[in-house]
């Protein structure tokens, strides 16, 4: 991360640690099945050089599926537009080198309570919802 100039850091959820440099650095052209004992790490940053680049987005949903329990730290060129995208694909955490507030990240994040397909942070897409028991019974 020394290549860079960057914000500060935001917590997306309860997973991020403030204080945890991370223990490794996933680049967008790397696999992260490659990476043997990633599960000991407690943090593991995914690089995005570039705001369009979007294979950063994959190997957090692979991390997590995985098992991986730790802070996935999203790092480089992001904004808050993308937290929302970041948060469901189970980054836990953002350094970012554009400014990000603290309030419009927050304001971002709960935009929009319902989804509309499943994703590693295990929010219940709406047609789950319409159908669930609890739904039918309301009908």
């Amino acid at each position: 991360m020394g290549r860079r100039c960057v914000a500060e850091f935001f917590a997306i959820d309860g997973r991020a640690l403030a204080a945890a440099e991370p223990d490794v650095v996933i680049a967008p052209e790397e696999d992260v099945r490659g990476h043997a004992g990633l599960g000991n790490h407690r943090v593991i940053a995914i690089d995005f050089p570039k705001w369009r680049d979007g294979r950063g987005y994959s190997s957090a949903r692979i991390l997590r599926e995985m098992g991986f329990a730790g802070d996935i730290r999203a790092i480089g060129d992001l904004t808050v537009d993308q937290l929302i995208f970041l948060k469901r694909s189970g980054f836990s955490s953002v350094v970012a080198v554009r400014a990000i507030d603290p309030a419009v990240a927050e304001a971002a994040l709960a935009r929009f309570p319902f989804v509309y397909q499943r994703a590693t942070d295990g929010a219940a897409p709406a047609w789950a919802l319409r159908h669930s028991p609890a739904a039918e019974a309301a009908e």
